[in-house]
């Protein structure tokens, strides 16, 4: 269990409903469902009504400091299943850039590699105590498109497993290319703290508002603030 995942959570009931993805930037084919992931009937581009409101919040923000650029989604509502199918899909892939075979790993190398998936993947628990963030409708993967609609460089890859993705990786870095990381990563998570979400702790491209996760960062920031949740998991 992860620290945030002992947060309580006092369900408001706040309908899921669909973004207007003509507000924003979007990939597509949405990445997941390109590579298989069973999403069925159910759409990634949902999000709480309230985090959609702070979504639209966080592009007027960023509308103020670089007219003409635009958030992009990558991913939003998670479906469990859909949330399996990638923890799964990740472990694969790192099992193949090892050089190894699923059928011979031993148990240790087995745990070692689902230890570097859960470092960026939440486990796709169907305990309503412990949900994963993106099944709440609380959480959104997000990048930023330019004026052109080009998307921004980053310096690393949305869902990318390395050290580059840690938010504060180019904080203390010099070279010109790298202060560009550091302050695109900046201006990203101004605008979306500035609309009162919070950003993961691995991950620069993942924000939430409601959540477990949200809720145990804003403790983390504000002592004094009631660590309690308001958006469980949505079936």
């Amino acid at each position: 269990m992860k620290p945030y995942q002992q947060v309580p959570i006092e369900e408001c009931q706040e309908a899921l409903v669909a973004i207007p993805l003509e507000k924003f930037a979007v990939e597509s084919p949405h990445p997941y469902e390109k590579l298989g992931a069973p999403y069925g009937e159910k759409s990634p581009y949902y999000l709480r009504q309230s985090v959609l409101a702070a979504l639209e919040q966080a592009q007027d923000n960023l509308a103020e400091y670089r007219p003409g650029w635009r958030i992009q989604i990558f991913d939003a509502y998670r479906p469990i299943a859909v949330q399996q199918f990638m923890v799964d899909y990740t472990f694969n892939q790192l099992v193949q850039a090892q050089g190894l075979k699923i059928a011979e790993l031993s148990t240790p190398q087995q745990q070692e590699i689902l230890e570097q998936v859960y470092q960026f993947w939440a486990v796709p628990s169907h305990n309503p105590a412990t949900p994963p963030p993106h099944s709440t409708g609380a959480a959104i993967d997000i990048t930023l498109v330019d004026g052109t609609g080009q998307p921004v460089d980053m310096g690393s890859a949305i869902d990318e497993i390395s050290p580059q993705s840690h938010p504060h990786y180019f904080d203390q870095k010099t070279l010109p290319k790298e202060l560009e990381y550091r302050d695109r990563r900046h201006l990203l998570w101004k605008v979306m703290h500035l609309a009162g979400f919070q950003r993961h702790p691995n991950e620069w491209w993942h924000f939430s508002l409601g959540d477990q996760m949200w809720a145990w960062l804003c403790q983390r920031e504000n002592p004094a603030f009631a660590t309690v949740a308001r958006y469980g998991r949505v079936k």
